[in-house]
């Protein structure tokens, strides 16, 4: 039986990594993408663990060679998703999860539309502030100018929200991979039938809930916060940002 594809993408601090561990920890036969990239090594990754680190003329290679399923640029580096994973997880009928930003996202869903997507936001810009803060400090240094920039593509990435069919607001951590998994054990069940063992409806019930269709409401604060949604429940631009001239 063919396994799904899940993406699953958020900014920068969101918690998606831990997210994902977290998951796979609870739920067998997913697979998960290590992604390749140009940028170096955080405090104590390993290379084949969090991520395949690479050279840019070599990443740039296998990108012409055809090997990517997808890849773009982020702040500067490299990231990609090589092909094999998803063949070596259809050969054993896992399913797969790939961790990748806005723009790998829509790359794949060109490609294979049938994808899940699930979309982490944080609560606010004042918690992700202090988790990217946090992270910074744990790699030894604070940059006031990149952290601001990274809240900023931060808003412009949140933007993107309505691409993804799953919302997942990742303020408290238990719960978020709770609804993750029932997400996961939900599309399991609709898609190939398989059964959940335990609470069945109640797992499907909290899936249910994380639909993009069913988030508004809870969406509605944090993208407020962001400055993505006025008062008026209108999309707006991200604060600090101007139109552009026609």
């Amino acid at each position: 039986m063919a396994g799904i594809l899940f993406i699953i993408s958020a900014p920068s601090g969101s918690g998606k990594s831990t997210l994902v561990s977290e998951l796979r920890k609870q739920v067998s036969g997913v697979d998960f993408s290590v992604s390749w990239t140009t940028r170096a090594p955080r405090g104590s990754e390993e290379d084949g663990r969090e991520y395949h680190f690479t050279t840019r003329e070599e990443f740039l290679r296998m990108a012409d060679d055809g090997l990517f399923l997808e890849h773009a640029e982020v702040f500067g580096k490299l990231y990609g998703t090589a092909r094999l994973s998803l063949d070596d997880a259809r050969a054993a009928g896992h399913d797969l999860l790939l961790d990748i930003d806005v723009k790998g996202a829509a790359q794949v869903r060109q490609k294979m539309p049938e994808a899940v997507g699930i979309f982490v936001l944080p609560p606010n810009p004042n918690v992700l502030r202090t988790r990217l803060r946090n992270r910074m400090r744990a790699e030894g240094v604070v940059d006031e100018d990149e952290l601001h920039r990274r809240l900023g593509e931060a808003r412009k990435e949140i933007e993107n929200f309505r691409q993804y069919g799953y919302i997942l607001i990742n303020d408290i951590l238990d719960r978020a991979v709770a609804q993750l998994e029932a997400i996961v054990l939900a599309e399991r069940f609709y898609r190939n039938g398989e059964p959940i063992a335990y609470r069945s409806r109640r797992v499907l019930e909290v899936a249910a809930a994380c639909l993009q269709t069913n988030s508004q409401e809870r969406m509605k604060p944090v993208l407020e916060a962001f400055g993505i949604l006025g008062d008026s429940g209108q999309q707006q631009l991200p604060f600090g940002d101007e139109p552009d001239d026609d």
